[in-house]
């Protein structure tokens, strides 16, 4: 099944330098406090993503081979390890220190990238799982304190691993951490280097990436080199993003690899929930927004409202994407806390959030606080069901609502330089999961379609899409209805991304069941707002989203945690999915 993506987007190195330096300004006029401490890891953020998107170019035009570092390359790993130098400053001193900013190194970036465009990734660990710098700073800092080290080397793997590596070089003391870029199939990652890294008596090694996943295979690409180069078993120190190690899919050779090397993590709870010092702990930076607590902050990652509700978890969700989420409650009420992620694209939807929240189609956002927004919690309000849609007065009021929200969000969260996949990247990923699920047979009515569609690209017309209109999203109470959720699966790390509004339309009718008398209202609906939904556009994005939806709870059904989840998922894949996609196939393929 197709269903995950890894979204470049490409601009030019002086814009970036360009927000870098917006930034810098900005923090010398903020007093000390967890809100500029978030505004400079923000800014360590954007210099490592340019740092790995000016390595990458020379890594592809050196026919996908890591050399020596460039000066370009040298350039932004020298910012990007300045502005680690004052986030761990700014960390140690209780987020009192703020020291002058590297405003030097940046115009010497911009000397040496003028003219020049890159490609950059998006740091899934900082995006979606609360994978914080600050802990990597930390987790060095345990090896310094324990091993009394010397000299250490730091390698950082591409694209994370640049900010990253800059934390941990701080710690250990490397003035010149470096990166790779590990290329291969995705279960044996391989490294293609110019010059070899000759083992030095005395010397340490430190790998880090935000891995490893199910493989490993990234991170034991390193630490093979290594080994084969001479460094000692105990002389390697791995810093990883979690300490469960590599997963199913690891070879024993990765194993081996693994446990014969020191792994230091240091936790987001460890870090940030449950911190030494007050400062740090999530729970003060929470109050400096709605007041004192009355109590701990309350964990509920991995809920949902039914679940918090009924005591069980009702509805058909993938666990592992979601997102860290405590309720926090104070005299003013009860609130949301949910990790939204750090750096500038994080920045971008939680401005989305603002604007979705003022207009009243989402939770009205109180605040943020280094990486996760604080919005009023509606416990009060009950989760939609399908069933309950179906009854016409509730219906009729549905339509309308998702109207005015397609249609808002069409008008005022344009993306038109915002990725997002191709109708011919849609169909590929249409045609692969509908064999797999339905046979053979499929491939020619994706064929068709594809044709077919490759003349509308142009008409695409890309907005910040909701992409997640399942019903469990919806709240109501009374004659109000509201949108959960809403913020960010436009810019998740699966490949749809950002879509022309008709995909958003196609959701609303897969998800709710809407006949073709519903889907023609909403539709006229939309139209009537200002909001038109080309019907061709419609046509091809319908079988796309339920052959995406489909790849996607096939993977949340392998990765259930009960075998009660798993029919859960399983059942809703069926129903709201497959089924239809196989009467697509079976009666309006060919049209």
């Amino acid at each position: 099944m197709q269903v995950f993506g890894d979204a470049t987007r490409r601009e030019p190195a002086l814009r970036k330098l360009q927000r870098l330096r917006g930034m810098l300004d900005a923090l010398s006029a903020l007093p000390p406090g967890i809100v500029r401490h978030a505004f400079l890891v923000e800014a360590l953020i954007e210099a490592g993503e340019l740092w790995q998107g000016v390595a990458d170019a020379r890594f592809h035009a050196a026919g996908g081979q890591d050399r020596p570092p460039s000066p370009p390359v040298a350039a932004t790993a020298a910012l990007t390890l300045a502005l680690a130098q004052r986030c761990a400053a700014s960390w140690l001193s209780g987020f009192e220190r703020s020291p002058l900013q590297p405003m030097g190194l940046l115009a010497e970036c911009e000397a040496q990238l003028a003219g020049e465009h890159v490609d950059v990734r998006q740091p899934e660990g900082y995006a979606f799982y609360a994978l914080y710098p600050e802990a990597y700073f930390m987790a060095a800092a345990t090896l310094v304190a324990d091993k009394h080290i010397g000299t250490c080397r730091v390698t950082g793997l591409r694209s994370i691993g640049t900010s990253l590596c800059a934390m941990v070089a701080v710690a250990v003391g490397d003035p010149a951490p470096r990166t790779v870029r590990p290329t291969g199939p995705p279960f044996e990652r391989r490294l293609s280097m110019s010059g070899a890294w000759p083992a030095v008596e005395g010397v340490c090694q430190a790998v880090v990436d935000e891995g490893p996943g199910l493989s490993g295979s990234s991170m034991a690409a390193v630490i093979g080199q290594l080994r084969e180069q001479g460094t000692a078993p105990e002389h390697i120190h791995l810093f990883p993003g979690h300490p469960n190690g590599p997963g199913a899919a690891a070879t024993p050779r990765t194993r081996a690899l693994w446990r014969a090397s020191d792994t230091r993590v240091v936790s987001f709870d460890d870090l940030i929930l449950h911190a030494k010092t007050p400062i740090h702990r999530l729970r003060s930076w929470v109050e400096q927004i709605v007041g004192p607590l009355l109590g701990p902050l309350e964990d509920i990652s991995g809920l949902r409202r039914s679940a918090l509700r009924h005591g069980h978890n009702a509805t058909p969700v993938h666990p592992w994407q979601e997102r860290r989420k405590f309720l926090a409650h104070s005299a003013t009420g009860t609130w949301l806390v949910k990790f939204a992620g750090l750096g500038h694209q994080a920045s971008k939807r939680l401005a989305c959030a603002q604007v979705l929240g003022d207009a009243g189609f989402s939770p009205r956002l109180a605040g943020t606080c280094h990486g996760f927004l604080v919005e009023r919690w509606h416990g009060e309000m009950t989760p939609l069901t399908r069933d309950a849609c179906a009854r016409p007065a509730l219906r009729e009021r549905l339509l309308v609502r998702l109207a005015a929200y397609i249609a808002f969000r069409a008008l005022n969260l344009g993306a038109s330089q915002e990725p997002g996949a191709s109708l011919e990247v849609l169909g590929r990923m249409g045609q692969c999961n509908t064999e797999e699920a339905c046979g053979p047979h499929a491939a020619h009515a994706w064929q068709a379609l594809v044709a077919r569609a490759r003349g509308l690209q142009a008409r695409v017309r890309r907005v910040r899409t909701d992409n997640r209109m399942h019903p469990w999203e919806w709240l109501v109470q009374g004659h109000t209805l509201i949108k959960t959720d809403a913020i960010d699966h436009h810019a998740g790390h699966d490949l749809v991304g950002c879509q022309d509004p008709a995909w958003d339309v196609a959701g609303a009718v897969a998800e709710f069941g809407l006949d073709a008398r519903s889907e023609t209202a909403l539709v006229e609906a939309l139209g009537r707002i200002g909001c038109q939904i080309d019907p061709a556009l419609l046509a091809f994005y319908r079988p796309a989203y339920l052959a995406f939806q489909l790849g996607h709870f096939s993977f949340a059904v392998r990765d259930a945690t009960d075998s009660a989840q798993g029919a859960r998922l399983r059942a809703h894949a069926q129903s709201t999915y497959d089924a239809p996609l196989r009467r697509w196939l079976d009666t309006d393929a060919d049209k």
